[in-house]
Formats: structure tokens, sequence, C-alpha cells
């Protein structure tokens, strides 16, 4: 069943396989650390753009919505601190949204980190 080989042949054989095992599961780690890295630049990009269009209603809304709920009858400060809390809510979202996809357990490699326990178990009754 040994092929002839001996025990430092079969336990070299062993070291062998396992070391390739394990640089094969670096690997895998380095390719879903970059997946996570990219998961991580489009939520930073979602953070970015919900805080230029937070922007660019705040500036388009406070000139013009504003204006119009004066020209209904609302005075100035409440027509101001309407449109303010409406588009904080809106920003408000698209910021938690953003933040919510840079969650560190969704950064997590955890496909490698599950194939790396079962490779040590495995590694374990090996030996």
């Amino acid at each position: 069943m040994n092929n002839g080989k001996s025990i430092p042949e079969l336990f070299g054989e062993l070291v062998d396989h396992l070391s390739t095992l394990f640089r094969k599961e670096i690997q895998l780690a380095k390719t879903e650390a970059g997946e996570k890295v990219q998961q991580a630049t489009r939520a930073g990009a979602m953070i970015a753009i919900g805080g230029v269009v937070l922007l660019a209603a705040l500036i388009i809304f406070l000139n013009s919505i504003v204006e119009w709920l004066v020209v209904l009858g609302l005075g100035r400060q409440w027509a101001t601190l309407i449109v303010a809390i409406v588009i904080g809510i809106i920003g408000y979202v698209l910021l938690r949204k953003g933040i919510g996809d840079l969650k560190a357990g969704s950064l997590a490699p955890n496909k490698t980190l599950n194939q790396l326990r079962a490779d040590a178990h495995t590694a374990k009754e090996q030996i």
C-alpha cells in the first residue's frame, strides 16, 4: 500500500502536499481580499455619491423650493426647516447604505477562512 516508500519519504510528500495546499489557500485569500477591496471601493463610491447628491439637493432645493413655499404663504424659516429635513433624510439613507456596505463582517474573507479551517482539520487527520 505504501508503494515501497519509506516513512520519511511519505512524511516528506505529506509536507510537500500540505505546503502546496497552504500556498494555494494563501493565493485564494489574496484573490478574495482583492474582491473585498473592490466591494469597499464601491461602498466608498456610494458614500461619496450620497454626499454629492445631498449637497446638490441642498443647493437646488434651498434656492428654489424654499422660495416656492414662501410664495405659497409659508414663512421663510418654516420653509427652510421643512426642506432641510426632507433633504437630510434622503442624504442619511444614502450614507447609511454606504456605511452598511463597509461593515467588517461583510469584508471578511469567509470562504477562505472556512477552507483554511477544513484544511487544518484534514492536515491533523493526516498526521
